[in-house]
């Protein structure tokens, strides 16, 4: 019988295979039938690189099948996609990578990370920052506000240099500049100006002494200067618009200003070059005159009651502008007794506490204070203005001072000056 190439061979491999089953011949020179060569062999079954198939290397069980890489390997369920670097315990994909546990949820950007718990709420720019609002530089306690700081607590937030320094409570705007305490000089050495805005009892009447504004400067010490800018007879808009103010009365009853121009005395204290500067006080008083009825010739000094207050904020609002402090004085009393008691006695008190109170800026009341001095002195009851005590402090008409009366009314507005806490104070040796 002869052997076919074919079947030496298979029997060489059924040898190598410790199985001798299927070498035998037949006629039609085909292998013997698929149950002899796949199971147990090398490559077979469910042990071997295969898997649990019945057949060869590529079956079920094989390379890329569910056993192989496919299911457990890198690609599948327990590879890159499920398990592996990209899908819920990878770096950078989606549940447990950098999306969820990672830079956004807990990493750089979000709750954890930059974002809420990082740069934006408790990093440099929010809550905690440096820049920020509520406890950085820019909030209450920083470098040089009002409140604090800068800010609210530091370089330009709520107290800073907008509401809490050189605005709020530095050294031109509202807080404690407006009761004189930091907008005005007040270390009693810096070199300091008090300009005077006024009427005849701050200026004089030609009478002895004069104005109480004569004798201002007596009470200071040497680093004061006093410009005495008020004049007797005026109104505050006679004062602020002389020789404009004309006979003419227009429909809300006040003396029409044509042309309305100031009058040089009121631009001298403006000017930038010679005028107010930072630290410097403007005292304005008047009243007296300003009850004037008509604007007929030689009584065109009348002033209504919302007029006298805008002029007042105008001539508060150019001093602070120009970092000086404003203050505000009522009429000096006339000598008018009740027994031995001397009473205030003079209009426009209630206009001038009420700019005061609008536009934050000290009210020193004189009107209440020279009365109380009156009586101190013993001037009530009056044996006349022309003998004793009275006669020694006022002129005959009761309303102006001698000598000696206006150097007592400048002492006790310098007292009042301590009194108030008022900056200018502190310049005060007499």
């Amino acid at each position: 019988m002869k052997t076919s190439l074919s079947q030496v061979l298979a029997c060489v491999l059924a040898l190598t295979s410790f199985s001798l089953i299927g070498c035998s011949s037949n006629d039609t020179g085909n292998p013997t039938g698929p149950s002899g060569g796949s199971q147990g062999g090398a490559v077979t079954a469910s042990g071997g690189v295969s898997t649990t198939g019945s057949g060869g290397a590529t079956s079920n069980g094989g390379t890329l099948a569910s056993g192989g890489q496919a299911q457990g390997g890198s690609i599948a369920q327990g590879g890159a996609a499920s398990g592996g670097k990209t899908a819920s315990g990878g770096s950078t994909s989606a549940t447990g990578g950098s999306l969820a546990g990672g830079s956004a949820t807990g990493g750089a950007n979000t709750s954890g990370g930059v974002s809420t718990g990082g740069a934006a709420m408790g990093g440099k720019t929010t809550a905690g920052g440096t820049t920020g609002a509520t406890g950085g530089r820019t909030t209450s306690g920083g470098a040089t506000s009002a409140t604090g700081g800068t800010a609210t607590g530091g370089k330009t937030t709520t107290g800073g240099a907008a509401s809490g320094g050189t605005v709020t409570g530095g050294t031109v705007a509202t807080g404690d500049a407006a009761v004189g305490r930091v907008l005005g000089a007040s270390d009693g050495k810096t070199p300091v100006k008090v300009w005077m805005a006024g009427d005849s009892t701050m200026s004089g009447s030609g009478c002895d002494g004069g104005g109480w504004g004569t004798q201002f400067a007596s009470v200071f010490n040497s680093s004061v200067t006093v410009v005495n800018s008020s004049v007797a007879g005026r109104s505050i808009q006679t004062w602020l618009y002389d020789p404009n103010v004309t006979t003419q009365m227009d429909a809300n009853g006040e003396c029409i200003v044509n042309p309305k121009t100031y009058n040089p005395r009121w631009t001298a204290m403006l000017d930038a070059n010679t005028g107010m500067k930072p630290g410097d006080y403007l005292f304005i008083e008047f009243g007296i005159n300003d009850a004037t009825t008509t604007c007929e010739a030689g009584k065109t000094r009348h002033v209504g009651s919302d007029l006298f207050e805008t002029y007042l904020t105008t001539m508060a609002q150019a001093a602070t502008d120009r970092g000086a402090q404003p203050i505000f004085l009522t009429s000096m009393s006339g000598l008018q007794c009740s027994g031995s008691t001397a009473q205030p006695n003079r209009a426009f008190g209630p206009e001038t506490k009420a700019a005061g109170a609008a536009d934050n800026v000290v009210v020193i009341d004189m009107t209440v204070i020279s009365a109380a001095l009156y009586t101190s002195l013993g001037l009530c009851p009056s044996s006349g203005v022309t003998s004793g005590a009275s006669g020694a402090f006022f002129c005959n008409d009761t309303t102006h001072f001698e000598k000696a009366g206006a150097l007592q009314i400048a002492q006790a507005v310098a007292k009042a000056l301590k009194d108030q806490g008022i900056g200018l104070g502190a310049y005060v040796v007499n």
